[in-house]
């Protein structure tokens, strides 16, 4: 019979007994649940009982007061009386109860744990430890360590990380791998602290170089490009030499090069040309040497996208013939789509066959356009400057010209520009003293873009001083690029002093260009600082000059950029609804894209409230928020917030909706997307209707320039998937490209984000590209390049009905009867018409039935049977996981790693037999006859050199 009231037993704590007051407790331990209500209204007495220090069972009076608060909703107080419960509060009791305190005492200490990290005074109660300590020895016990992991990096708990990777690498070393991955990746998501995150990442460092037999190269260059640890790299470099390790040397140089800083690459290799011990002059480490000059990687790049050009020329002269080419605002908008599409491909013959259209290129156009050869010929370092070289000052071109000759070269050198910098800034030098000359300052704003860009997160002080001569010239027109500049220069490394120098100079000065080149510039120098760029977030977005508060909000996306960070979610959208700027609350709203990189499925349900503002800024915002997030993602979620937006009554709107939509659809066809093919058709018919607002063709123009950027081979990858880190110089490209709403010129910033598509397989030994083939299991269809437009011929007038008299029709069905066969059925042609109408519908039929399973097949479209691809061929990043080496090729790749794509180094198996190779644009472009392949004397070196590949 089930009890209806607790009375009798809360009769029973008034007793003088302990024993029946004990006895008392244990019986209202076991009906807490049903009878809570009632022993609520006598909590008092049980508070009493708790506070007696004389009663034993005062722990168990503390446990049924912590259950009715639980009851009541109070979890705070439940929780104080857990803690207070101590072995009374058993957290292996399957209950709902503890299940809810047990993570009510988790959250509480990971909170108190995180302000104990920052500020040693803050005390946490033993018993929440115990009980913190005992739930992550529950998770141990259960071989949940991912779990263990997570909570532990939560807390700050580098003790219990430590202990757990050191058990694993005893037992289980392959599992423990598997785990300090786990970490990296959390590193990124869980960790908000900037200095644990340090903290961790070197302790996983210095645990992965003790271990001897399992030692994975690899995942130390991953935490090496989060550290920035040139030291670190350059020990690991000699090891891997000194070990014979010298094919996987070389491949962790190619990450390095596609995901570090250039301040890490030029440390690293003047750190090992300073060694005598690597005897850098050696033909393998001279390799090695050259591998982190960028050059092969720039040189391999170019190739595949020279060699797999899918340019459809029909769709950009169709864009070209629809447009004025004497209205500015057209003739630059074909000239960025022509750069977007030839991106990197070296590809220049639109330019070439179009000279009288370059022609009528006036002022900062033609600054444009000759800047647009910088983005074809992006990587070409070693023809670049001759390419440029009609253009470069000294030439008798327009000053606009060799000012967009100067930001070009820096284009060609985005990231590499070792070779360049000193030109730039040499010009920057003689010709920076002058103030006022308009001719000179158009050149020097090329200049600064050029030193910016080639000099990208260098740290290279005497280049960002150059630049800053320039700003103090207090020129609306140099002085807007050199505050840009100086922030790309200096990209990611928080100086404080740059940036008292930038914001002091920004309050000084009268020009709008400037404090929004300034306001830009102490954004980039932010870029990844997370809480350390709080004190600046908050001083910008205090300031009363509404350019001042848009760096601000820059300033958050790029220094919580793929963090997911709620705090700066909470900050942007505060921001985007209220402040009274239309610019600022634009920019905030676009800004929340950085922050949901790595979050992309949540930015459309995020931003699709805002997607429906009063405000067409706010709408542009939302648009531009999700082309950022969801580049080259193709999810559906964010397209059907953008569908209504690339149909708005503001022009503007359509502008930002469509160039988003084209970020996301980037190398989409109609079987992997089939909205993609109506997209197509809507830009082409944006772009010729002659009724449509200038604005929404400029955005369309571009947008096609996107869809279809660098001959179809590129993607927008904001993340890289070789190391798991963020693809900084894609992040940084597209905020830039974001300021041309302002500016126009900086659109060209937008192919820094271009990431070819490509798997690249070379030859350790030499580096040269070999012939093979590799295996893609999956349906061709799925990946293939979409269809060309067709050229439409021009339309015939009409001919005029030919009169046939009487007599002559009557002679020709006479003719038509003789020639006739005995038995032969009338009008067979119509019947034959009639049954290809009938098999349409069929084929219509099938194809339904297709697209059914086409759906079905969007999560899983592997193939038993696969299709061979060459080398050198297109691998888009969802193809990458199809792909995979034949079982006995002669090509082995140096890493075992699930999905094939980008540049892989590979062992050659059969170095003796005669092999075809692919010849790179850099070969294809030497006149001169060819340089000797370098021969070694020493026996002992060249058994060496066979024993190392």
């Amino acid at each position: 019979m089930a009890l209806v009231s607790a009375a009798p037993y809360l009769a029973l704590l008034n007793e003088q007994d302990s024993s029946l007051k004990a006895y008392a407790l244990t019986s209202l331990n076991d009906v807490v649940d049903q009878l809570w209500a009632e022993i609520a209204n006598n909590i008092t007495d049980l508070e009493e009982l708790y506070e007696d220090e004389s009663f034993e069972k005062r722990s168990l009076a503390a446990l049924i007061i912590s259950k009715v608060y639980y009851n009541l909703g109070d979890f705070d107080s439940s929780v104080k009386y857990s803690l207070a419960a101590g072995d009374e509060f058993d957290i292996d009791e399957q209950s709902q109860y503890i299940e809810t305190i047990v993570s009510q005492c988790i959250n509480l200490y990971t909170s108190l744990a995180q302000k104990k990290f920052e500020n040693e005074s803050v005390v946490i109660d033993k018993q929440l430890t115990a009980i913190f300590e005992r739930m992550l020895l529950k998770c141990i016990k259960a071989n949940d360590f991912k779990l263990a992991l997570g909570i532990s990096l939560e807390s700050l708990r580098l003790d219990i990380v430590e202990k757990i990777l050191h058990e694993q690498i005893e037992t289980h070393p392959e599992n423990a791998m598997n785990l300090i991955n786990y970490i990296l990746v959390c590193s990124s998501n869980v960790i908000s602290n900037v200095k644990f995150r340090k903290v961790v990442l070197e302790s996983c460092l210095s645990l992965l170089l003790s271990l001897k037999n399992h030692q994975d190269y690899f995942t130390v260059f991953k935490i090496i490009v989060q550290l920035n640890d040139f030291e670190v790299a350059t020990q690991l470099f000699k090891q891997m030499f000194d070990n014979g390790r010298i094919a996987i040397a070389y491949q962790g140089a190619f990450d390095l090069v596609s995901s570090a800083s250039q301040e890490l690459l030029d440390n690293v290799s003047a750190s090992l040309k300073a060694d005598e011990t690597f005897k850098s002059s050696k033909p393998l480490q001279s390799t090695l040497l050259h591998i982190l000059s960028g050059v092969p990687t720039c040189d391999l790049d170019i190739t595949f996208l020279h060699k797999n050009n899918n340019t459809d020329k029909t769709i950009l002269n169709k864009t070209k013939n629809s447009l004025e080419g004497r209205s500015s605002i057209f003739h630059s908008a074909v000239t960025f789509a022509n750069a977007f599409i030839h991106a990197g491909t070296t590809d220049d013959s639109f330019i070439r066959k179009n000279l009288e259209w370059l022609g009528k290129a006036t002022n900062w156009s033609k600054f444009s356009a000759t800047a647009a050869l910088g983005v074809i010929h992006k990587g070409n370092l070693t023809q670049g400057r001759n390419i440029l070289k009609p253009y470069l000052p000294g030439s008798s071109n327009s000053p606009h010209s060799k000012g967009g000759s100067l930001f070009a070269l820096g284009l060609i050198f985005a990231g590499h520009g070792k070779e360049t910098i000193e030109y730039l800034k040499s010009f920057i030098d003689e010709h920076g003293i002058s103030a006022g000359n308009s001719d000179n300052d158009v050149m020097l704003h090329g200049a600064c873009l050029g030193c910016g860009v080639a000099g990208m997160a260098s740290n290279n002080e005497s280049l960002y001083e150059a630049v800053k001569s320039v700003l103090y010239l207090d020129s609306a027109v140099s002085g807007q690029a050199a505050g840009l500049a100086m922030g790309l220069i200096m990209l990611g490394s928080g100086n404080e002093s740059a940036i008292l120098d930038m914001m002091t100079y920004a309050e000084e000065t009268q020009h709008e260009n400037i404090i929004r080149g300034l306001a830009i510039g102490v954004t980039l120098l932010n870029y990844g600082r997370e809480a350390e760029a709080d004190k600046y977030i908050k001083e910008l977005m205090g300031k009363e000059n509404f350019m001042l508060r848009y760096g601000g909000v820059f300033t958050i996306a790029l220094a919580y950029a793929g963090t997911g960070n709620n705090k700066a979610i909470q900050q942007l959208l505060h921001v985007a609804v209220s402040d009274p700027s239309d610019d600022v609350r634009r920019a905030a709203v676009m800004c929340l894209g950085f922050v949901l990189i790595r979050d992309y499925t949540a930015a459309p349900q995020i931003v699709e409230l805002l997607s429906q503002s009063y405000n067409p800024h706010v709408r542009y915002g939302t648009a531009m928020a999700l082309g950022i997030s969801c580049a080259g993602r193709a999810l559906p979620a964010a397209i059907e917030v953008l569908e209504p937006l690339t149909k708005d009554p503001v022009d503007f709107v359509r502008q930002g909706a469509l160039m988003a939509t084209s970020m996301i659809l980037i190398q989409q066809n109609e079987h992997s997307y089939p909205k993609v093919k109506e997209f197509h058709k809507q830009l082409a018919a944006t772009i010729s209707n002659k009724h449509e607002d200038a604005l929404a063709k400029f955005g369309a123009t571009l947008a096609q320039g996107i869809i279809h950027a660098g001959g179809r081979n590129v993607t927008i990858n904001l993340e890289n998937s070789q190391t798991n880190t963020l693809n900084m110089k894609a992040i940084v490209g597209l905020s830039v490209f974001l300021q041309s709403w302002y500016w126009f010129p900086f659109a060209h910033f937008l192919s820094l984000s271009f990431t070819p598509t490509a798997v690249i397989g070379i030859r350790g030994k030499d580096l040269k590209i070999p012939k093979f083939e590799l295996n893609c299991h999956t349906k061709p269809k799925f990946f293939e390049y979409p269809p060309k437009v067709e050229e439409s011929k021009e339309k015939q007038p009409d001919k005029v009905a030919t009169a046939v008299l009487s007599t002559t029709a009557r002679a020709n069905a006479r003719a038509k009867k003789q020639t006739k066969k005995e038995g032969e059925k009338e009008e067979p042609l119509d019947k034959m018409e009639v049954d290809e109408s009938k098999l349409e519908v069929k084929d219509i039929e099938e194809t339904k039935s297709e697209d059914t399973e086409d759906k079905r097949e969007e999560t899983v479209r592997y193939s038993k049977t696969p299709y061979k691809i060459e080398n050198l061929s297109r691998v888009l990043p969802a193809q990458a996981n199809y792909t995979s080496f034949l079982k006995d090729s002669r090509f082995v790749p140096v890493r075992k790693s699930r999905g094939v794509s980008g540049i892989i180094v590979l062992n050659d198996t059969q170095p003796h037999k005669r092999c075809e190779f692919i010849k790179t644009v850099r070969q294809l472009n030497v006149t001169e006859a060819p340089v000797p392949e370098p021969f070694i004397l020493s026996g002992e070196d060249l058994e060496d050199e066979d024993e190392d590949f």
